[in-house]
């Protein structure tokens, strides 16, 4: 049987005569050869130069930055200069990178997701968002990714873990790729991945149940209360802090995750970048059928005020999706829900 490599999936959809997939296609595969590299620095592990080291600078939203976090950046950005992309914005840079005003596509770029992680061993991950030029790249920067997520031409995310895979929608469904170190690239493990509607896990940061707003706190009660409560089935629950081993699992094996607003100071809004994270993720999640809102809106449908705009996040299986709407929007009709189960939960005294 012939090996379906990233390659000829790429050459399949670019075709002979569609300028600008050839342009996502052309892009795709410097940020695949980039991944290997970065993959390959981050296995040298607390051997390697870039990997422990920390900047006393932040990066343009505020958070630490870790020396792979400016070293994936440089290398990403090195990349996209001999990529069809006017416009490089990354979350470690204040604006927009004007690379070639000529050029078809904008990339908006998470180039090391979970770099907090770094010391731990758990999977990091690069999140992207390729999107078409809108107006002039010199003179207006921003309005390139002020678009609405339903306007990118591509998304996905490679994750550094056990093994690196490429995660990868075009606009027709969602593929997997894994590297495979015998042939030199990416291979495609999985076709077209589709999440189950239906679940009975949710990740979620426990930690902060008592910051999170009452509809939040009613959904997760009534997930933990199992058999016994008003969802009538056990749940199990998951939280690794990577953005991407959580997208990952749950498009591998279903499931819904959760990152609501909350009472925190600076978390009021959330704390997933819109632009370079969340909208790539919820493309990715909705070309498997799944589904991704921001507890109520569809997250594709939004419109990015900001480069660095954070907003909730909830996305995974449609239904599970759904129903967190509804404990937002209509408490009071969830269906299963009954006064026995809305007095006390879990975790109140």
């Amino acid at each position: 049987m012939t090996t379906a490599t990233l390659d000829a999936f790429l050459g399949s959809y670019a075709g002979d005569v569609d300028g600008l997939r050839a342009a996502v296609s052309s892009t795709i595969r410097h940020l695949s050869t980039t991944a290997v590299k970065i993959r390959n620095t981050i296995n040298l592990g607390a051997l390697g130069k870039a990997f422990n080291g920390s900047h006393s600078s932040r990066n343009a939203d505020g958070d630490s930055q870790k020396d792979l976090d400016v070293f994936a950046d440089d290398m990403f950005l090195e990349a996209m200069r001999h990529a069809p992309i006017a416009l490089y914005g990354s979350e470690e840079l204040d604006q927009p990178v004007v690379l070639d005003r000529q050029a078809p596509l904008a990339i908006a770029i998470d180039p090391l997701d979970g770099s907090s992680n770094i010391d731990t061993n758990v999977s990091l991950g690069t999140i992207f968002s390729i999107l078409p030029v809108v107006g002039e790249p010199v003179s207006e920067p921003g309005a390139s990714f002020f678009q609405e997520g339903r306007h990118q031409l591509a998304a996905g995310f490679f994750i550094y873990g056990p093994q690196l895979a490429l995660v990868l929608t075009v606009g027709s469904g969602t593929h997997v790729f894994v590297f495979s170190t015998r042939l030199g690239t990416f291979v495609q493990a999985y076709p077209s991945i589709i999440i189950a509607p239906r679940t009975q896990e949710f990740a979620i940061n426990a930690a902060n149940y008592r910051q999170w707003d009452e509809a939040v706190r009613l959904y997760i009660d009534d997930c933990l209360k199992g058999t016994e409560g008003p969802r009538a089935k056990d749940f199990n629950m998951r939280w690794v802090a990577s953005l991407v081993a959580e997208a990952y699992r749950i498009l591998v094996r279903g499931g819904v995750f959760l990152y609501p607003g909350d009472k925190r100071k600076g978390y009021g809004s959330g704390r997933i970048r819109l632009v370079y994270e969340a909208n790539p993720i919820a493309f990715l999640i909705e070309q498997a059928g799944g589904a991704a809102t921001d507890t109520i809106n569809r997250i594709l449908d939004l419109v990015p005020q900001s480069m660095h705009q954070r907003v909730p996040l909830v996305f995974g299986s449609a239904r599970e999706v759904e129903r967190i709407g509804r404990y937002h929007t209509e408490p009071s009709n969830i269906g299963e829900r009954a006064p026995l189960f809305s007095n006390r939960g879990l975790f109140r005294a």
